[in-house]
């Protein structure tokens, strides 16, 4: 499989925004690029979101064959009715997809990358399987500084590459934080940081690394 896993510092980050600015930018310079929500919990706005961000050459219900209803984490939605995390049916909807379309696939997570998927296994590990490099997508605002690091760090520890970061302006409140994150997360981490501005419609030129090899 080729292309990124998007993950957030929390839920309501902004992946789905970011991950459909994305999925339009790519297939406006002929790159394929399919986006999946395996996994959700909830409503289905995101998936639809993302159905369209690729033109519905792929369905809401298809990129997302893992659905709750509760708006939970998956781990607890699971808990409330009753039946236990589908990973069989995860693997064998996602290896149909890699079948069905050449990608490159951008896979969004489902809230944070600690998120739990059931009592031993989470979006971490869930993430080491695909073994795809991946994004960190966080808010712009006063505490992020401490959410990105924590996630950036438990992400080295995985032993999975990290591309870089998207500071979200859309989902936050502009403050004093905002105008100096991009520039200290960029040295604390050594990644590089892509700010999205709240009013953002389409990308910006695209960064090599944003661009699936």
């Amino acid at each position: 499989m080729k292309g990124f896993f998007i993950t957030g510092t929390d839920t309501g980050v902004g992946k789905t925004y970011f991950t459909a600015l994305l999925t339009r930018a790519l297939r406006q310079q002929s790159i394929p690029a399919i986006p999946l929500k395996p996994i959700s919990a909830g409503d289905r706005s995101d998936s639809i979101i993302l159905s369209e961000a690729c033109g519905g050459v792929v369905s809401p219900a298809e990129m997302n064959p893992v659905h709750f209803t509760a708006p939970l984490s998956p781990y607890a939605a699971s808990m409330l009715e009753s039946r236990p995390f589908p990973w069989g049916i995860l693997r064998e909807k996602m290896k149909n997809l890699t079948e069905n379309y050449p990608g490159p696939f951008l896979i969004e997570g489902a809230g944070g990358w600690r998120v739990p998927l059931d009592s031993s296994l989470g979006i971490r590990e869930w993430a080491q399987e695909l073994a795809l490099p991946v994004i960190v997508v966080a808010r712009n605002s006063l505490g992020t500084i401490n959410h990105t690091l924590l996630t950036v760090e438990s992400i080295r520890q995985s032993r999975l590459p990290i591309l870089g970061i998207i500071l979200n302006d859309h989902f936050s409140k502009s403050d004093e934080s905002s105008f100096t994150n991009p520039a200290l997360l960029q040295e604390l981490t050594a990644l590089p940081v892509l700010s999205l501005p709240s009013s953002a419609l389409h990308l910006p030129t695209l960064p090599s690394w944003l661009i699936p090899s």
